[in-house]
């Protein structure tokens, strides 16, 4: 399974970003870690090796970026707007500077998102804040909303990244094209937080699977059956 490493300076960041890349070829999948997580976590905890089959066979490659969580949501020494603002800059370092660059890989011009727990958070706002990008948007015990890191504070940058309170007057058509899962079980801790979200898309018709495995914790176990499952929902052709 082919692994490289790249390292380079974000003009959106205004810093370094690191990511790692497995595959050779295939259909581009954004995977996010969990919350403050690095650009090689998904590989320590085996999630990449979960999905090596299609590595190998080149039907996808996955595209690891680091996070900036701890200068954004989990930082509690700047205000709430400058959480918000290093958020957004994140936002458009993973638009412009890797999913514009990768979209083209394949037939079809888009990308896969993903991620777990806070990576799932990650993978859901970004696949609906540009759902022209994203075909494919795979959340493993996500949450969807971010005012409890907001500390109060309300505004047009935090509404417009919580994808809980902006997906009721989202009208993009592209919407309706995504292949959106949802995956959690009755015993995850964002449980509730996938049935909220999971009756606002039911709301608009937008077609989704509420994936909910059974009794099973907020943990890597599970996500690790989840990948590959989802995976498998790509059309690679």
């Amino acid at each position: 399974m082919r692994e490289e490493y790249f390292k380079w300076y974000s003009p959106n960041l205004n810093r370094e970003i690191e990511m790692l890349v497995f595959g050779h070829a295939g259909y581009p999948v954004i995977l996010f870690p969990t919350s403050m997580g690095s650009f090689h976590e998904n590989k320590d905890q085996g999630l990449i090796e979960s999905a090596r089959w299609y590595i190998e066979q080149g039907l996808i490659q996955i595209f690891c970026p680091n996070s900036i969580d701890k200068d954004s949501f989990y930082n509690k020494n700047i205000h709430p707007v400058h959480r918000i603002q290093n958020h957004m800059w994140y936002d458009k370092m993973i638009c412009h500077e890797i999913v514009e660059r990768v979209k083209n890989n394949t037939h079809a011009g888009k990308v896969a998102v993903a991620g777990c727990s806070f990576g799932g958070y990650h993978a859901a706002n970004f696949a609906f804040r540009h759902p022209g990008y994203v075909s494919h948007m795979f959340s493993m015990s996500g949450a969807f909303s971010i005012k409890s890191f907001m500390d109060g504070h309300w505004d047009d940058d935090v509404f417009y990244n919580s994808p809980e309170d902006y997906l009721h007057g989202l009208n993009d058509g592209e919407l309706w094209r995504m292949d959106i899962i949802l995956g959690t079980s009755n015993w995850d801790i964002c449980f509730d937080a996938n049935l909220k979200l999971s009756k606002v898309l039911a709301q608009k018709d937008v077609p989704h699977w509420l994936d909910i495995r059974q009794d099973r914790e907020h943990d890597w176990p599970v996500w690790r059956e989840m990948f590959p499952h989802y995976l498998s929902r790509i059309k690679f052709f």
